[in-house]
């Protein structure tokens, strides 16, 4: 099918294209739109199919399947069309949704990476209007959405990309970039790509001439007006419009905003037991944390099933291996990837896949739409039998994310997986050498040139599988330990959680309430109390871990334990290690804390809001936020601060109505359900001013008082108070993180907490396989998220000790005894401790642990007599890479 057709199907449009980044274009069906499906009076898009890939003779059949528990993972719903039409949106065709700029700047996209405006000219001034279907009342959406500030700043920088010139503004509340990291993006867009931020309320958008005028008002009560040739609406995350028939299918409730009703301490568990939810069904939030949330519900729901895990599994069945040997002919295929036209738009790829097909030993070339996507592979497979190939080059995108699956593909095929060179002329040619394509595309062929080189030299590899220890090590015995070790346990997994403290707890003990207004002490006694009953849990209190060695599957560790005068120690073997060290409050030097007593922290304003009586709530106060953070002492948002201060200025109210609270903020980020709560703090007379970075509050001391000055924005001038007390939302730094980093080879981000091995795709896993990573260990974070990504990571470390064995890649070092001399230079400086001493035939000889080999290749470049080389990258290999290439600047001269 094409657009065109789509087009002309008929006026209720019930098939909608969707266009996946990694796969072709596929159409869905709206069963709701669809006239066939309703009332059997339409098939029009049979016939028109080129593809015939529509069928209505197959009607659906009911059919019931006994089932241990329910995820419900739908996503979310579209904001309505009245709501987007307040701001020109349907009346102008230059005013889009967020998400339709995405489709209009991706590469894959229908307008195939061009933004243009209805005239076909590129913006040249482009405006994003935040908090659209968000945080406003008016069409119901109380709630923040969570994602939209973090998607509009990608957006820009994107639009700058492809126009530098372009002037990008984004119109704002608040910019809420709480995730890791996420402020380093706003700070990238303002200052290198030149992103202006206007903090602002947009009152409409009119049609001027040509061009678009936005009227806003500012924080100084001024009302002005810019023209634009195209705005951009930052949609909110609605709720699914079939919520309501899946909560009465589910037999679960739903919130006043329709999406999955769930508790503070249960953050995945309906109403209904045994049927969770994961994703923004539960609430707004971005992919890391959908992500984190569905290895959580998959963890709680395999804890519901334990008894039944293996009952039912299909165990994959491969061809057997055809024996390749270094006799055999040489028979490569290369594979030149379109990527749509990601690759397509800059390189050219028929020409690429021509001048592959002249080198030798090339047996067959192609070029494919998306070599990724199903019907590719079954063609690679294919083709591999037809042509014999013997050896596969891809020249397509990025190893990390796809060579796992071409390799799957040639072990379908019969051939080790180790056969496979992939060149990425998508990340190295066509994305950093856009605007260049004639020197894109000379750059592909010189990568391809290198990669079919090097598979003239590519051997079968090995897959080694070694066995896993049942048992887990916890480190830290917080909420999120805790959580981690009780999930563990009830899949059926023996867990050691350690604690240096005296007792368990963690932070969850300086708590005293949520900002829901939960009870933490409830919490913390009910995990405690489950994890001292709990058989499958052993805890050592006052105990850190002192060393560690081993692999994935095969730990060992000696845990080191303070008893009054006496020290113990205890060596135990376990499979895998969950990191959940925790936190603590950052005690900044600014703002008079330390020196002032009426100068305090939250957590010191809660422990005495706990207290009983009205003398607990002082009758003034001023709340600093951000103190110390995003930029000063430490460079991130912690995240909890904002929801911090506006539960402890609830409670405030709440014991004394009359007090005078004041928050002065930069950005206040009660992101999510957090909103209705700064809604009521405003309603409960709590009085908010922005200030800016440049001009921050100012604290000192006069007498026995304290006086804090600033400039209110509003009132356009400086103000001076002299409160009862001053808070300060100091930000939360990791614990102990850095000695673990270097005994557990551990990577730290540049803030010291534990760097996940992939943002969004493996967001609770470490680079070191076996190691897994949650709660403040990870990042800043409230309690609900904690224990969430505590299941998730109890989720992923349940993995391997469900396999009970476990797969190493193939890419390990390898050792030739003939040339080794038993030196020892390799076993001393390998970081991962992979390679070890033996003896044989009375002579000292290097062995490799495949299991703990992390293929890094110093050992490989420190030997004196190149004995070792690294599976997938030896060095006949990468000489035959070089020489391919000094034969290219060779041609060139």
């Amino acid at each position: 099918m094409t657009d065109e057709y789509n087009e002309g199907l008929s006026i209720t449009r019930p098939i909608h294209i969707d266009y996946p980044q990694a796969v072709p274009a596929t159409y869905y069906i709206d069963p709701s739109a669809c006239l066939y499906l309703q009332h059997e009076t339409c098939q029009i898009c049979v016939p028109v199919c080129q593809s015939k890939a529509i069928d209505f003779s197959q009607k659906a059949v009911e059919k019931e399947y006994a089932i241990g528990a329910v995820i419900m993972s739908p996503g979310f719903g579209k904001i309505s069309e009245d709501t987007l039409a307040q701001y020109g949106y349907g009346k102008h065709p230059d005013v889009v949704t967020s998400l339709e700029f995405e489709r209009m700047s991706n590469a894959s996209g229908p307008f195939e990476g061009q933004v243009t405006c209805s005239d076909n000219s590129h913006p040249r001034r482009l405006a994003f209007i935040q908090c659209v279907g968000s945080r406003d009342l008016g069409c119901d959406n109380g709630y923040c959405s969570s994602v939209c500030c973090m998607y509009a700043i990608k957006e820009a920088m994107v639009a700058k990309e492809h126009d530098p010139e372009c002037d990008v503004t984004i119109f704002y509340m608040d910019i809420r970039t709480q995730g890791k990291d996420f402020d380093k993006a706003r700070t990238r867009a303002e200052e290198q790509y030149g992103v202006k931020f206007v903090r602002a309320k947009v009152a409409d958008v009119m049609p001027w001439g040509k061009d678009l005028k936005l009227t806003y008002a500012t924080m100084d009560n001024t009302h002005r007006f810019e023209t634009f040739d195209m705005v951009v609406l930052s949609v909110g995350l609605e709720s699914p419009k079939d919520a309501g028939t899946l909560a009465e299918i589910g037999g679960f409730g739903l919130n006043k905003y329709d999406f999955a009703q769930t508790e503070t301490f249960a953050p995945l568990q309906t109403s209904r037991a045994g049927v969770l939810v994961a994703g923004a069904f539960q609430g707004p939030k971005d992919i890391p944390e959908s992500a984190t949330q569905s290895s959580a519900a998959a963890s709680l729901a395999a804890g519901f099933m334990r008894e039944q895990r293996n009952a039912a599994t299909i165990t994959k069945e491969y061809p057997q291996e055809q024996e390749v040997t270094a006799e055999d002919e040489v028979r490569i295929g290369v594979f030149v990837c379109h990527c749509g036209i990601n690759i397509s738009s800059t390189v050219d790829v028929e020409k690429v896949a021509k001048y592959a097909g002249t080198m030798e030993n090339v047996a067959y070339y192609s070029e494919t739409l998306y070599a990724c996507s199903q019907d590719a592979q079954e063609v690679i497979k294919e083709k591999i039998k037809e042509h014999k190939l013997n050896r596969l080059v891809m020249s397509a995108c990025s190893p990390r994310t796809h060579e796992p699956l071409f390799q799957e593909t040639l072990k379908d095929a019969g051939l080790n997986r180790s056969l496979f060179e992939m060149v990425n002329i998508r990340d190295h040619c066509s994305w950093v050498h856009a605007q260049e394509p004639e020197e894109a595309t000379a750059k592909s062929m010189d990568l391809v040139r290198m990669g079919v080189a090097k598979a003239r030299h590519i051997t079968p590899l090995p897959e080694y599988t070694v066995p896993v220890t049942s048992g887990a090590l916890i480190v830290g015995a917080g909420v999120a330990g805790m959580t981690a070790a009780l999930n563990l346990a009830n899949q059926g997994f023996d867990c050691h959680l350690i604690e240096r403290q005296a007792k368990p707890g963690g932070n969850l003990a300086h708590i005293k309430t949520t900002i829901w207004g939960d009870d933490p002490a409830i919490l913390l006694q009910d995990l405690t109390a489950q994890v001292k009953k709990n058989k499958r849990i052993s805890l050592h209190t006052n105990t850190e871990l002192a060393t560690t060695s081993g692999f994935i599957g095969n730990f060992s560790s000696v845990l080191a334990t303070k008893a009054g005068k006496k020290n113990s120690e205890k060596i135990i073997d376990h499979g895998v290690i969950i990191l959940a060290t925790g936190g603590k409050e950052h005690r900044t030097k600014n703002f008079m804390l330390g020196e002032a007593k009426k100068v305090v922290t939250q957590l010191d304003l809660e422990a005495k809001l706990a207290g009983k009586g009205t003398k607990s709530a002082p009758d003034s106060v001023v709340m600093i936020q951000c103190a110390g953070s995003r930029g000063d002492d430490l460079g991130y948002c912690s995240k909890v601060c904002c929801n911090q201060a506006v539960k402890n200025a609830l409670k405030i109210k709440e014991i004394n109505p009359k007090s005078q609270v004041i928050v002065l903020y930069r950005d206040m980020r009660t992101y999510g359900y957090a909103e209705d709560a700064y809604r009521q703090a405003r309603l409960q007379g709590v009085i908010f001013i922005p200030y800016e970075v440049a001009d921050k509050p100012k604290v000192h001391k006069e007498g026995k008082s304290v006086v804090v000055s600033f400039f209110d924005p509003i009132l356009q001038e400086k103000v001076t108070l002299n409160p009862e007390m001053v808070v300060l939302s100091v930000g939360v730094v990791p614990e102990g993180t850095e000695a673990l980093s270097k005994l557990l080879k551990a990577p730290l981000t540049a803030d010291d907490f534990y760097l996940e091995a992939h943002v969004k795709l493996r967001p609770v896993e470490l680079s070191v396989d076996g190691v897994y990573v949650c709660g403040l260990a990870h990042s800043p974070k409230p309690l609900e998220e904690t224990i969430v990504q505590a299941q998730a990571a109890a989720g992923k470390a349940a993995i391997p000790l469900a396999k009970g064995s476990v797969t190493v890649a193939p890419i390990v070092s390898i050792i030739d005894k003939e040339k080794c001399i038993g030196c020892g230079i390799c076993e001393a400086i390998c970081p991962f401790k992979a390679i070890k001493m033996v003896k044989m035939d009375k002579k000292k000889k290097a062995e490799t642990i495949a299991a703990s080999c992390k293929c890094c290749g110093i050992c490989s470049s420190r030997c004196p007599t190149f004995a070792i080389d690294m599976g997938g990258f030896t060095q006949d290999q990468i000489f035959a890479q070089i020489a391919a290439f000094g034969a290219i600047e060779e041609d060139k001269k």
